[in-house]
């Protein structure tokens, strides 16, 4: 595919996605993507800014999981507009369950089992984690078109963007990261 000759970068897994104003897609609108596998034929990944209206406790108590511990009253993820009944765990390395569990980058990984739910709800869970339901796909030469296009920006992740619980400034964080001033990017600098 012509398209995918167009990205010269390395793969994007373990790196942050910042989507743009060119993105056009409503579903992705100030969205952040922590990008979980990413090669020639497709690319994964995790919006980690985007509260749905569901804690966790509530979501383990629907599903039956037994809690050892208080689970922490965090947001439940919208992860993306992919599988949206189904569960992803971003987590800290120190929880791995072979072989469900993907090692993304040093440090993080990511699970959709219930192994990963119960151990969130143990005496032993990992030192970070968030869940999110569905996620962020693209297939072969998708994504390079869309970063062709200037629809993403692209940054280094780190432990706040993806566990951070402050999810109204994310956008914000992740575009000063890269040297990119949120108001200049939007032109939302209130000037006629």
């Amino acid at each position: 595919m012509a398209s995918a000759q167009l990205f010269d970068g390395p793969y994007l897994k373990g790196k942050i996605l910042i989507a743009s104003p060119l993105i056009g897609d409503p579903r992705f609108d100030r969205s952040i993507v922590y990008m979980c596998a990413h090669g020639d034929d497709h690319a994964m990944g995790i919006i980690v800014n985007k509260p749905m209206g569901l804690r966790l406790p509530a979501l383990f108590e629907q599903l039956s999981v037994k809690s050892e511990i208080e689970v922490a009253d965090r947001a439940v993820l919208d992860g993306g507009p992919v599988d949206r009944d189904r569960g992803f765990v971003l987590h800290s390395d120190d929880f791995l369950h072979e072989p469900a569990t993907l090692v993304i980058d040093e440090g993080l990984a990511l699970t959709a089992t219930k192994d990963i739910l119960e151990a969130m709800a143990s005496t032993a869970p990992p030192r970070r984690s968030t869940l999110a339901l569905g996620y962020a796909g693209w297939e072969a030469g998708q994504l390079e078109d869309e970063i062709a296009a200037n629809a993403w920006l692209i940054a280094e992740a780190d432990e706040t963007l993806v566990f951070g619980e402050d999810h109204d400034v994310k956008w914000a964080a992740a575009l000063k990261k890269i040297g990119v001033n949120p108001e200049f990017l939007t032109g939302a600098s209130g000037h006629a």
